[in-house]
């Protein structure tokens, strides 16, 4: 009978403990949801090229989902491409609808295009909190990214050479970052 109930007792306090566990990790999961939430809206908010009032953000999972109206696709892309670089983000569904969506010439388009890739590779060097972007400037030119400014080792002048790189719709990147170092 003793040990019977001893039994009955354990399972109930191991139960109870797998329960607050699991409570402990949706609660953690949800509040990064929230998080990651409200750094995408300050990150539409900021962005100059986009209406942020148009856009909702739905974060699931570190899944984000992108709803409301956009004037063009540059603008689609380019929300898409804001959302995929913020620290958390797995995924991004971008169900926005193109509002005005008016063929232009292909200088319009590579424009916009330029326009896009410089916020993205900004954006991505602010929020890399191994590069000091607020030392970089960031010029694109029919695809050409080039990087100015000042980092104090080579390693972050790499990073932030390969963050460049890495964004879409980048041709080349043209590095004119100089290593400064600082006396001790």
């Amino acid at each position: 009978m003793k040990t019977t109930t001893a039994s009955v007792l354990a399972t109930l306090l191991v139960g109870s403990i797998s329960l607050n566990v699991a409570a402990a990790q949706d609660w953690k999961d949800g509040a990064k949801d929230a998080w990651i939430d409200g750094k995408a809206e300050t990150t539409l908010l900021l962005n100059t090229n986009l209406n942020s009032f148009d856009i909702i953000t739905d974060v699931k999972e570190g899944n984000v989902t992108l709803t409301g109206k956009v004037e063009s696709s540059v603008d689609k892309a380019l929300a898409t491409e804001l959302i995929k670089s913020l620290d958390g983000v797995k995924d991004v569904d971008n169900q926005l609808i193109v509002m005005n969506e008016k063929e232009g010439t292909s200088e319009v388009v590579a424009t916009l295009t330029d326009s896009k890739v410089a916020t993205v590779v900004k954006t991505r060097l602010l929020f890399s909190t191994d590069v000091s972007g607020t030392q970089i400037n960031v010029d694109v030119a029919n695809g050409i990214v080039t990087l100015k400014g000042e980092v104090a080792s080579d390693a972050e002048r790499q990073l932030a050479l390969k963050i460049a790189e890495n964004t879409d719709d980048v041709k080349k990147v043209v590095d004119e970052i100089k290593v400064v170092k600082k006396a001790s």
